[in-house]
C-alpha cells in the first residue's frame, strides 16, 4: 500500500541539526505513527512521504520553509522577571505555554540578566534546514474517525 491522503503511515526517523548532531529520533522500536494529509508532521517531510510503501528508506533534507519556518526576530521578547509566575527558579531553557491574542503559544527563555527575561517563541529549529533519515514501517488505511478527528488513534481508540 503506498501513502496517501488518509493512510496512518509508521515511520522510523533520525532528524540531525546543521552540525550533523542527531536532534530527535524515533523510540526504539516504537516508530512514529501519523496521519498522512492531516498536517502532523513538517510539510517538506510530508511530501517526501507521499507515495511511499512500507520497507522503503530515504534520506530528505528539508528547508527551513518546508521545516519549521524561517526565524521570526519579533517572536523574541524581553520580559520583566514579575510577569513570570512560578514557584522555581527562572533559567535559560524552560519552556511554558502561555496565552497570547494569537492563542496558546510555547515560549523558551532564552536569557537572564537581573530583572530582564528574554524569551523566544520560535520553534527552537525554526531557520534551519532539518536532515531526515526515515524508514518507512507501515501504511495503513485511517479509520474513518481519526480521519474526522485529524490525527492517529491507538488500537483501543482515541488518545491524545
Amino acid at each position: 500500500m503506498k501513502i496517501d491522503k488518509h493512510k496512518v503511515v509508521s515511520i522510523e526517523y533520525t532528524l540531525k541539526g546543521p552540525d550533523g548532531e542527531i536532534v530527535d529520533r524515533s523510540d526504539d522500536g516504537e516508530p512514529l505513527d501519523y496521519l498522512h494529509g492531516a498536517g502532523n508532521i513538517v510539510p517538506g517531510l510530508e511530501q517526501a512521504l507521499q507515495g511511499k510503501a512500507a520497507g522503503e528508506a530515504f534520506h530528505i533534507d528539508v528547508p527551513p520553509e518546508m521545516g519549521y519556518g524561517p526565524r521570526v526576530e519579533e517572536l523574541r521578547l524581553v520580559l520583566p522577571r514579575d510577569r513570570f509566575q512560578t514557584a522555581g527558579e527562572l533559567a535559560t531553557g524552560m519552556r511554558f505555554r502561555a496565552s497570547t491574542p494569537d492563542g496558546s503559544q510555547v515560549f523558551t527563555i532564552v536569557g537572564i540578566a537581573g530583572d530582564d527575561v528574554t524569551i523566544d517563541a520560535n520553534h527552537p529549529l525554526a531557520g534551519e534546514t532539518l536532515h531526515f533519515d526515515v524508514k518507512v514501517v507501515d501504511v495503513r488505511d485511517a479509520r474513518q474517525e481519526e480521519i474526522e478527528h485529524g490525527h492517529v488513534h491507538g488500537p483501543d481508540g482515541h488518545h491524545a
